[in-house]
């Protein structure tokens, strides 16, 4: 006799054997239940599903991968992609070679109505010799040309529904959406959908992002969740939501490594606070985050600094001839220094690489240069400040001191920047190009700092083969906000020595 179904309130917890999507499905599928997998044709369906019944198998639970869609030789050829073996996996043509015959058509009917053709009850014959606890189907458009009629296609479904959910197992049934339209019967019927999607670009590899469309029974992440298909599967990226994270240490002012700057920014740098270096290109920005990295160093703490623009060789070989020499905190591993390439990553890989970052390797202060080629990395302005607005949350919850370089369009006078990003930032960090004397200086202003009552005066900031100089406030100048400035005194300007490369 079959035991009935566990009651919702009862039944038990499955996971999916991927990390990510178990987090967004707050714990993995109730068990027992028929789940709806869809997704055009490379999305990663089949792969998913080899990894649900390979989680089974590491449980003890047995499985069982039905197919009509591909031969069971092709499927341990994607197994073997992905160094997985599936000898202990029970794999099941359903249509051979006699069932693809127009002449010997197929039925999947309810057994209390007609008598079952000979493939079908082959598939209920198995499921109760081996009785699996987790069962692929694949897939439901091939069934669907079977079936020939819409009507005995439906009954097909509820049919099999009813089979399989009288046997306490948990069944993905795969779907490659070749039909017309949407079948919204299909997910009418399943317990849960999860979509796949892969999305083209003009430049750079494709974006694959997934969405729990419903669920029901378990409270789920909804939104669209980035995932990357790699060897050894999917791996899938949960949106960030910063309510979810706390543990950020007491907040305290730490030094820049110049005594100079720290008094321009109120005392220094806030944990838990972010602060927007702005600037055209070449100004300083890098070498000012450099050497706020190297302060945190030598105070033990660890840091890791994403760099999207420069090449790691290149600033390298700068700091060294700043005299901000990092390479001993690589070597050492307390400096994590990553280059990105915005084209490749996605914005959900990206978060998930600054979550492991602080969570797992306890870095304190982090760098993302730049802006700029973050930018790149998103569909639309609008969803990079709804995200960047997540990640600083998260950070500032998690008491990690972030540094954001933003380059500005333009050099003398007037400069713009491709998004507005100052609601955003605890602290913001101007720097200018002027002209005095006959040569191009740079300055600096802190325009914004949420954590100290800092200065508004500007001051001249200049690069040196020893780090960071920065002089007294142009108290006698006007106008070198806007690259020409007025000289309405006597002040004392920073030696005229020609300055390092930026």
């Amino acid at each position: 006799m079959v035991s009935p179904s566990l009651p919702s309130a009862l039944a038990s917890r499955v996971s999916i054997g991927i990390p990510g999507l178990d987090n967004i499905l707050d714990g993995g599928l109730t068990s027992g239940r028929v789940y709806l997998i869809e997704g055009d044709p490379g999305t990663g369906k089949t792969t998913l599903s080899l990894q649900f019944l390979l989680e089974g198998l590491r449980k003890g639970e047995a499985g069982l991968y039905i197919t009509l869609s591909e031969t069971e030789e092709e499927l341990r050829a994607v197994a073997a992609t992905h160094n997985w073996s599936l000898d202990r996996l029970s794999l099941y043509e359903l249509v051979n070679e006699l069932g693809m015959d127009p002449d010997s058509e197929q039925s999947v009917l309810h057994p209390s109505e007609v008598e079952l053709g000979e493939t079908t009850r082959d598939v209920m014959r198995r499921v109760e010799e081996l009785r699996p606890l987790r069962i692929v189907f694949d897939s439901l458009s091939e069934l669907r040309l079977l079936a020939q009629s819409p009507l005995r296609y439906r009954r097909q479904i509820l049919a099999l529904k009813q089979f399989f959910s009288t046997r306490e197992c948990t069944v993905l049934m795969l779907d490659d959406r070749t039909a017309d339209g949407q079948d919204r019967q299909l997910h009418s019927l399943a317990h849960g959908v999860i979509t796949l999607e892969q999305v083209p670009r003009d430049f750079g590899s494709e974006r694959r992002r997934l969405r729990v469309v419903k669920m029901r029974g378990i409270k789920f992440r909804g939104g669209y969740h980035d995932f990357a298909l790699n060897t050894g599967g999917l791996v899938v990226y949960p949106q960030l939501v910063a309510a979810e994270h706390h543990g950020g240490a007491e907040t305290q002012f730490s030094s820049t490594g110049s005594s100079a700057m720290d008094a321009l920014l109120g005392g220094g740098l806030m944990s838990g606070t972010n602060t927007l270096l702005m600037g055209p290109a070449g100004v300083g920005k890098t070498t000012t985050a450099i050497n706020c990295v190297v302060a945190a160093l030598k105070r033990g703490e660890k840091a890791t600094y994403y760099l999207f623009d420069e090449g790691i060789t290149t600033l390298l070989v700068r700091c060294a001839a700043l005299g901000l020499d990092i390479q001993n905190y690589l070597d050492s591993g307390q400096l994590a220094l990553m280059q990105i390439d915005p084209a490749a990553l996605s914005p959900g890989e990206f978060s998930s690489l600054i979550r492991t970052a602080v969570e797992e390797e306890n870095a304190t202060m982090l760098v993302i240069d730049s802006l700029n080629a973050y930018l790149q990395s998103m569909p639309g302005e609008q969803f990079l400040m709804l995200q960047l607005h997540e990640l600083l949350s998260y950070l500032g919850r998690r008491g990690v001191t972030s540094i954001l370089v933003l380059g500005q369009h333009g050099i003398v006078g007037e400069t713009r920047s491709d998004l507005d990003l100052s609601y955003l930032s605890d602290t913001i960090m101007l720097f200018r190009y002027f002209e005095a004397r006959g040569m191009i200086r740079t300055a600096v202003s802190v325009m914004k700092s949420r954590a100290s009552a800092h200065e508004r005066t500007i001051r001249e900031f200049k690069l040196s083969d020893g780090g960071l100089l920065v002089g007294d406030p142009l108290s006698d100048f006007e106008g070198v906000m806007g690259g020409v400035p007025t000289y309405r005194g006597g002040a004392n300007l920073l030696p005229g020595k020609p300055d390092p490369a930026d």
